[in-house]
């Protein structure tokens, strides 16, 4: 029987960050929601159900067949929702009965025999949520209790539990790079892995009292920096004498520094310099400026509130950060709201205060005005640039999904681009 982890119709709840990747390529923990789901089942996703426009590049990055079922009618499949959260008390199992399971409302899984498939979807839909939905007709239905991901505060949320259960799950424990003598482990040691090629500069404290730490293959961690776990660092990041709080993830080639708390990075982004990130989830080839800082508390600390779909949502918690999606570049000094949502390629400028609460995607704000900027062509040149740095190509396939990216999010943008546009000019 094979594995085939799909996107259901929630995905917009995501944007920006699922705009250029797969509901469950987000991180959590130590890894993707994906690779979480692939770990409890026990072998590797043998199909990817996703939108159409982010099938090539979906392809690519994971090196599994993605949006065909031509693999699976023979033999069947268990059918995983790419927003479950698999923890221990999560049971997903190749063996079993056809069934269809639901938390509440949400298809969470279905288990199909090749003589259940024989009604399965036109090609022609898969990737869409009828797809796997049509599959479901003619099966037994059961109720089960699972954790869903709704909404990308939801991984910040369960970020420390979830980087607990990864270390353990993981079995990776000790030093096998270099530590200097004069940097220590505060608490116990059994609950540390410093990968090969890793070096922990002099004067760097690793505290575990909180949770265990690792610090995967070829960073570097440089002198005063403190990280307290739990905490996971991804391979090959520089960490620049910073004040890492409990609860963070750092995917690969990240650049850190400055005091961070219970924060997603998802990978290749920097937040280099001084300033405080706090209950955010940050995507990919994302530069923050000297001095950026997010508000994750509120004043009166009431419950957060968080534009999705052009709607204010309660998120149930008072400690919400930024949501920041892919390219965004932000200038020195910049300050992000409670609760912010910044598009995705946005250029954003401090404005003596903090930013507005959401900023659409393609978008500039500048001097307290959000604008088209030097349009779409420049945005594109520059990530070419930025990914270029990190020796990463900026391939066509990439282009390919900002451009429908770009598209989507057209008439939203210009919506705001316009009103702003009456403003500066005094009408």
């Amino acid at each position: 029987m094979k594995l085939v982890i799909f996107e259901d119709d929630t995905f917009s709840n995501f944007y920006p960050l699922s705009l250029t990747r797969p509901v469950f390529a987000l991180r959590c923990g130590a890894s993707s929601l994906a690779e979480k789901i692939e770990a409890k089942v026990g072998r590797k996703a043998d199909v990817l159900l996703v939108r159409h426009y982010l099938a090539t590049v979906t392809a690519r990055d994971s090196q599994t067949v993605t949006n065909s079922l031509d693999s699976v009618a023979g033999e069947g499949a268990l059918f995983v929702n790419g927003r479950v959260l698999a923890t221990d008390a999560v049971k997903l199992s190749l063996e079993g009965p056809d069934e269809a399971a639901y938390c509440g409302d949400t298809l969470v899984y279905l288990r199909a025999s090749a003589e259940a498939l024989k009604h399965t979807c036109d090609p022609a839909l898969c990737g869409q949520p009828s797809c796997v939905e049509k599959i479901v007709d003619d099966l037994n239905k059961i109720k089960i209790d699972v954790p869903l991901i709704d909404y990308p505060w939801n991984l910040v949320d369960h970020n420390p539990e979830v980087l607990t259960a990864d270390f353990h799950a993981a079995g990776k424990v000790g030093i096998e790079g270099e530590m200097h003598p004069s940097s220590v482990i505060f608490g116990d040691e059994k609950l540390v892995y410093i990968g090969k090629g890793a070096e922990i500069h002099p004067f760097v404290t690793i505290d575990t009292h909180g949770g265990p730490v690792t610090i995967e293959s070829g960073t570097e961690v440089h002198p005063y920096t403190r990280i307290e776990g739990p905490c996971y660092i991804g391979r090959d990041s520089v960490v620049l004498g910073a004040k890492i709080r409990e609860g963070c993830s750092f995917g690969p080639v990240c650049r850190i520094g400055g005091e961070i708390e219970e924060s997603i990075v998802h990978g290749y982004s920097n937040k280099y310099h001084d300033g405080f990130l706090g209950h955010a989830y940050v995507g990919e080839w994302v530069n923050l400026g000297a001095q950026c800082t997010n508000s994750d508390l509120k004043n009166d600390y009431s419950t957060v509130e968080v534009k999705v779909n052009g709607k204010m949502i309660d998120s149930g918690s008072t400690k919400v950060g930024s949501i920041i999606g892919d390219h965004v570049k932000t200038g020195i000094g910049t300050l992000l709201n409670t609760g912010a949502v910044v598009g995705t390629m946005c250029l954003c400028m401090s404005a003596a205060g903090p930013l507005p609460k959401y900023i659409p995607s393609f978008a500039w704000f500048v001097n307290g005005f959000i604008s088209k900027g030097f349009g779409f062509k420049k945005l594109l040149e520059t990530a070419a640039i930025a990914m270029g740095r990190r020796k990463r190509e900026f391939t066509a396939e990439d282009r390919a999904v900002l451009e429908h990216a770009y598209e989507l999010t057209k008439d939203e943008r210009m919506v705001f681009v316009k009103k702003d546009r009456k403003r500066m000019l005094g009408k």
